[in-house]
């Protein structure tokens, strides 16, 4: 009677591993070979999944918690919304696993890179100032997928989204058409010396007034329908002229209120380009600030940051709550994207 209640008990366990597995979005890890870069560019895709697979941890680290995903399942029958997703300086394209394969779960399809010089453990500020050569990496990763014989197909031409966060915000605005002024830039930094990202700019090696020309790269590319920047970072520098021609519908999120990332600020008490776009709005989420977005932290994630170098990202403001944070941007976005339901 034991033998036949464990062997029940283990068959119950098994199906609901596999219904669980059942219900992750595919993952596919891929290569890029930009035209603007000397070597190939890491690429994902998260997707709606057709198939069971043997899930995986995606992201997982000694800092940061996983996401689960179906490695390289087949991809579900259908058409699908795309996400073009740029990190930010100093990030990767897996610690935002948490929201593209969210994006998956509602019926979306995101392609992510690694940016070459502005990725963790590789971030310069000479490379990040490169604004050009990371929105052609994005443009890149969309050619070879539209090409693929097997996923292009299942890509919605009509529905491709540019979306980034802190300077993948800029990079997202990039492809939809915002150019960035070098001088206006180099001006705010004087005035503003103490800003997170001047001081970040201003270890390196460039000078203010020699920043790189392809800082204000017109990379504007005509597949994107709509455009989301999370917490954008250069939006002061942002040139008039191309706010004015901006076609594509904007959402600005911008994550806490007093904890604002000055760099990030589009209200009022910024740059306030949302109001200056044709068609644009911005959501504020808080209590958060600019880190809150990175994927949740384990337990040990903040003390082990602290010891080796005194790094924030692990500690949010007082109230907050990354997992709930996290839920409403999934929500935002979706809801912006004309997106449905998670797929049963």
């Amino acid at each position: 009677m034991k033998r036949i209640l464990l062997s029940i008990l283990l068959c119950a366990a098994m199906t609901l591993s596999a219904r669980a597995a059942e219900d992750l979005p595919g993952y596919e890890r891929m290569t890029v070979f930009p035209e603007n870069r000397p070597g190939p560019v890491a690429a994902t895709l998260w997707y709606p999944a057709g198939v069971r697979s043997y899930a995986g941890l995606v992201g997982d680290n000694a800092v940061f918690k996983g996401t689960s995903g179906l490695m390289g399942a087949r991809i579900a029958d259908g058409k699908f919304p795309l996400f073009l997703f740029s990190h930010g300086s100093g990030g990767n394209m897996d610690n935002s696993a948490w929201l593209m394969a969210a994006l998956a779960e509602h019926g979306a399809m995101v392609l992510a890179v690694n940016h070459p010089g502005s990725t963790s453990g590789d971030s310069s500020p000479r490379a990040s100032t490169f604004l050009g050569r990371r929105a052609g990496d994005l443009s890149s990763a969309l050619d070879m997928l539209l090409s693929d014989p097997v996923l292009g197909p299942h890509v919605d031409r009509s529905a491709i989204t540019a979306i980034g966060f802190s300077l993948g915000g800029a990079t997202a605005l990039n492809l939809g058409g915002v150019r960035f002024s070098g001088d206006a830039y180099a001006d705010y930094c004087r005035s503003n010396p103490d800003n997170l990202d001047c001081i970040f700019i201003s270890k390196g090696n460039l000078a203010l007034d020699h920043l790189p020309e392809d800082f204000s790269a017109d990379a504007r590319d005509e597949r994107i329908s709509r455009v989301v920047a999370i917490d954008p970072g250069f939006t002061y520098a942002a040139t008039a002229d191309s706010i004015a021609a901006s076609k594509q519908p904007v959402l600005v999120i911008n994550l806490g209120e007093k904890n604002l990332t000055k760099a990030a600020d589009v209200s009022e008490k910024g740059s306030n380009l949302v109001a200056r776009l044709p068609d644009a709005e911005r959501v504020v989420i808080a209590p958060a600030h600019h880190f809150t977005f990175l994927a949740e932290c384990k337990p040990a994630g903040a003390a082990l940051l602290a010891e080796e170098q005194d790094d924030p990202v692990c500690d949010d403001p007082e109230g907050a709550d990354r997992a709930a944070v996290h839920a409403r941007i999934i929500d935002t976005i979706a809801g912006f994207a004309g997106l449905g339901g998670v797929r049963d």
